[in-house]
């Protein structure tokens, strides 16, 4: 028996990377889970893993930017599994690294669509939903660009900061109704996400890796699995207790 068994689950960017180890973890121990990604075979193949492995999962398309489609990714979910208990808020996108004075209003508009705007969407509609089931769990996506600066990165440093806060926020309205919200705020993760991140920085000349492993005190970049643990742990009842909380996994990054 897991530590979610028998929970309705929603992850959002499940398609691959962090989305897709956690949608894997909520299914290992015991969730049935709604994977959505606007990537819709990254997202089937998600499906297809979960249940080759012998978990229930669906998928469901959606652009968290679009509140329509996240009311619709809600509502098929309890249509599909009878309820919604937890959510893991993570589709998001790194943007273009430039100075701020270089980058364009159309630049900050998109990463802020997706990576803002979509949070706070998807916990309106995920909140409404929980409010009429008597409770449930939430983790956001955050970053260690949500505790510090990152050069380069204004648009994706300020949406992660505000998820920050719509974590606190939330979780400071809800608590009493029984949902607890938090955020995690990963640090160099192997994903296609840091991949893109490297090459822009390096111009190619260096791998992820290569750039981040010694930037890190535990002296490596984390794997999208050490991620989806903290999260579906938050979801559990053994973290009953913790709501409003903002936590790095980032193998120590930001307590150099």
């Amino acid at each position: 028996m897991g530590i979610v068994d028998g929970k309705a689950v929603i992850v959002t960017g499940s398609g691959a990377g962090i989305g897709r180890a956690t949608a894997l973890k909520f299914a290992e121990e015991g969730a049935n889970v709604a994977v959505s990604d606007v990537n819709q075979p990254g997202g089937e193949e998600t499906v297809s893993m979960i249940r080759n492995a012998g978990g229930e999962a669906m998928f469901v398309a959606c652009d968290v930017s679009n509140a329509e489609a996240v009311n619709a990714l809600v509502a098929e979910t309890v249509k599909t599994f009878g309820r919604l208990d937890c959510a893991c808020n993570n589709a998001g996108i790194e943007g273009r690294i430039a100075p701020l004075t270089d980058q364009t209003t159309e630049d900050f508009d998109k990463v802020i669509s997706v990576n803002l705007r979509g949070v706070f969407l998807c916990l309106q509609a995920e909140i409404r939903q929980m409010l009429t089931g008597g409770g449930g769990a939430i983790v956001n996506l955050a970053s260690v660009a949500g505790l510090i600066g990152f050069p380069g990165l204004s648009p994706y440093v300020a949406t992660k900061h505000g998820v920050n806060g719509l974590t606190k926020n939330a979780a400071l309205e809800y608590g009493k109704a029984g949902i607890r919200v938090n955020s995690i705020c990963p640090g160099g993760i192997d994903t296609r996400m840091l991949d893109s991140l490297a090459d822009q920085a390096t111009s190619g000349t260096q791998s992820s890796k290569e750039m981040m492993d010694p930037l890190h005190p535990i002296g490596r970049i984390g794997k999208p699995e050490e991620v989806a643990e903290l999260i579906v742990w938050l979801c559990s009842p053994a973290a009953s207790f913790v709501t409003g909380t903002n936590i790095p996994v980032d193998g120590g990054f930001v307590a150099q």
